[in-house]
């Protein structure tokens, strides 16, 4: 039987005229808002309209990916330089076929590349974007130059926050950050733990007046996700709540935004990729 690796190498050959995957950053404006419990039963609902995907985990020196899985990698994103290994020796394989790659420690150092590693890093990635739909990156909470340098290059990000106050306002700072990056940048923003569609439409129409005021671009909204004791539960036992518990609430919250989000799908790529748009970001300051 073929390992993980054999098998995307594999792959890797086989697709190398599809069209290239697209880049999802999830970020958040602080920490405790659910935003890698979301990313990853994100992901899985993908898979489950037949995408393939694949999740970074890139949350600087606190990646939990991995914990909220309950797996034990054997190799992290770090490994791919310390150890100058391939991408398709990192990939970890999770629950329903999900890729991910878990982030390690020491992950600092990954924003921080010389021309050397970036040039790696980039002959590495290419073989990725044929094999993929979709490649998610679960970024770290809060904003640093570095990761808004990652999070501008995708092709959009996802801003997490919830019903709170200084969530909310924690969400407005994240996207004036991504906003002074790059005005073009298409965000959507998720409202996790609302008490009800009513709540999580509210906070998501405050949201995009402030932004519309003071900062003059347009957000959209991704959703809104209840709060559901299940999700909690699933967490302790190590399992996405999508596989764990499919028939509760925030389950099929998470079904109906990822319908709508693939049926608001433009065919069109952007003409400038991830990789083009990063190193930009990075060497060209």
């Amino acid at each position: 039987m073929k390992d993980q690796a054999e098998l995307l190498r594999t792959r890797m050959k086989q697709n190398e005229h599809t069209p290239p995957a697209k880049t999802i950053a999830i970020a958040s404006g602080k920490g405790g808002v659910g935003k890698s419990n979301f990313s990853i039963n994100f992901a899985l609902k993908l898979i489950e309209q037949k995408k393939r995907v694949l999740l970074f985990d890139l949350d600087i020196g606190m990646g939990n990916v991995d914990i909220l899985l309950g797996l034990t990698p054997k190799y992290s994103f770090v490994d791919l330089f310390k150890e100058e290994l391939e991408f398709s020796e990192i990939i970890e394989s999770g629950p329903n076929s999900l890729s991910y790659i878990a982030g390690g420690s020491g992950l600092s150092q990954i924003f921080q590349l010389d021309d050397e590693k970036f040039s790696y890093f980039q002959r590495q990635f290419a073989d990725l974007t044929g094999i993929y739909d979709y490649i998610l990156f679960d970024m770290g909470a809060g904003a640093t130059n570095d990761s808004l340098n990652f999070i501008s290059a995708a092709h959009e990000a996802f801003v997490v926050t919830t019903p709170e106050p200084t969530s909310i306002t924690d969400g407005y700072a994240m996207i004036k950050h991504l906003v002074k990056k790059d005005p073009k940048l298409p965000i959507k923003v998720l409202v996790n733990r609302s008490l009800s569609n009513e709540n999580g439409q509210q906070t998501f129409n405050r949201l995009q007046m402030v932004v519309k005021r003071f900062l003059n671009v347009d957000i959209e909204s991704l959703g809104t996700i209840p709060d559901d004791r299940v999700v909690l539960k699933a967490v302790n036992q190590q399992l996405p709540f999508v596989i764990d518990q499919p028939g509760s609430k925030a389950s099929k919250s998470l079904d109906q935004i990822v319908r709508k989000y693939l049926n608001g799908q433009v065919q069109m790529r952007q003409a400038d990729s991830f990789m083009a748009k990063l190193k930009r970001l990075v060497f060209e300051r």
